[in-house]
């Protein structure tokens, strides 16, 4: 059995390596020359733990990379992980993943394999059936279920924890009809992930179950970001006990409830924005999405104001911003809350410093010289009049006092409550405590 995965991506380069590593024969393709030979070389294109030291166990087994489409009509499955990015309207752009099923359907028609189309990328409901399963139909001039199989298979991968996540993933979802491509389908998934439930549905019911879960992680995350809002109106109100005591309650949970600066990368706003135009334009008012997107927005504006409260003027002070990548243990800088906090600051004249152990380069790759970068934490707080902590990376917990001493003025505004339990020489702000 061969396995093709097309978009070396997070997603795709995540279940190319952790296929690859089984021992599976696995073909990587993507379109970049550059990013393909990276990866052939065992480098990953991009940070994420765990991910180049799999890459590479896999490269010794049975695992190949090209940019070359021609090598699928060999594969059994393949797997489509390219990326839908967003458009100004909020919608998603389809012309990756168009041009990708019609690149594959132009390399099949050699395959007498009946091979298996799996998409993986995240597409709004009913895409696969009226955008897809055409295009593969009409190039190929076979129907599914009969010359190949097509199948809807949602992602739940989270940055940061994605080797973990594409080995033991906390359910697998499988759309499409009731054939015996379906059933291929589903023993390889088992045997993939061994007593891991498996929902077998309809491509758009799948397809619409990627957009319920992180929609519902947007939710509770710009709910206890209000409820932080209310916190810092009552004195000694502590957000971090409440979300703690909450997440206790099995009907609630424990992730997502930790309040910061609001929801950021390259998933929940994209799936939020993506969902709430489709209600749309389907005739539906998505009140409680909008709303969810407006609280995430004012969280931004906040910070914005807590620092204003104090310098007044924003011109010509000296801001750091610790932390641009959107979470810890990432350099993904996609829709992160810094990002948009230093554009915001940038246009009210403040004179804005970095700094982040993995996203400084991807940074750089939008402000250019218009910020300012620091290799060393001495460097990032001398002289700065704010320090705004942003990402909760580990070694933002070891600041104190003796690295604060550098800065002109000691305003602290933590965002993540890292520094709450220290006793600091800074007039320091929490997002969700009471002062």
């Amino acid at each position: 059995m061969k396995i093709g995965i097309i978009g070396l991506g997070f997603v795709g380069l995540s279940l190319t390596s952790v296929l690859a590593s089984k021992g599976y024969d696995v073909i990587g393709i993507d379109v970049d020359n550059e990013k393909c030979n990276k990866i052939i070389n065992g480098i990953s294109p991009f940070f994420e733990p765990e991910l180049e030291k799999t890459l590479q166990n896999g490269l010794k087994k049975k695992l190949k990379i090209e940019n070359n489409f021609s090598l699928i009509n060999t594969c059994d499955f393949i797997f489509v992980t390219v990326g839908t990015p967003q458009k100004s309207n909020g919608s998603i752009d389809l012309s990756k993943i168009k041009k990708a099923i019609s690149t594959i359907a132009e390399n099949l028609l050699k395959n007498d394999k009946k091979p298996i189309i799996i998409i993986k990328s995240t597409v709004i409901p009913g895409t696969t059936k009226k955008v897809i399963l055409p295009i593969l139909e009409k190039k190929l001039n076979k129907k599914n279920g009969k010359g190949f199989g097509l199948i809807s298979n949602p992602e739940f991968l989270q940055e940061s924890n994605a080797i973990k996540d594409t080995k033991f993933p906390h359910a697998v979802v499988l759309g499409g009809d009731q054939t015996e491509f379906m059933k291929k389908t589903k023993k390889l998934f088992m045997k993939l992930h061994p007593n891991i439930p498996i929902i077998i549905t309809n491509h758009q019911t799948a397809e619409m179950i990627k957009y319920a879960n992180n929609s519902f992680l947007a939710t509770k995350i710009s709910f206890i970001n209000q409820l932080s809002n209310i916190c810092q109106k009552i004195p000694g109100a502590n957000i971090d006990d409440i979300g703690a005591t909450m997440g206790l309650d099995p009907r609630i949970g424990k992730l997502f409830l930790n309040a910061g600066p609001g929801y950021g990368g390259s998933c929940l706003p994209k799936d939020m924005k993506a969902l709430i135009n489709f209600a749309s334009i389907s005739g539906i008012n998505p009140t409680l999405l909008n709303a969810v997107e407006e609280v995430n927005t004012k969280q931004l504006e906040q910070i914005i104001s807590m620092t204003k409260e104090k310098l007044v003027n924003l011109t010509s002070k000296k801001i750091t911003i610790l932390g641009t990548a959107f979470k810890p243990n990432t350099d993904d800088i996609r829709d992160s809350i810094a990002i948009e906090l230093i554009k915001k600051l940038l246009k009210k004249k403040a004179r804005i410093t970095i700094h982040d152990p993995k996203a400084m380069k991807n940074t750089k790759r939008i402000f250019e010289e218009k910020i300012n970068y620091a290799e060393t934490m001495k460097d990032a707080l001398s002289k700065s009049e704010c320090v705004i902590i942003m990402t909760q990376w580990k070694q933002y917990e070891k600041l104190n006092n003796n690295e604060f001493k550098y800065m002109k003025r000691k305003f602290v505004i933590d965002c993540r409550r890292m520094l709450a339990k220290k006793q600091l020489d800074v007039d320091y702000y929490a997002i969700g405590l009471g002062r």
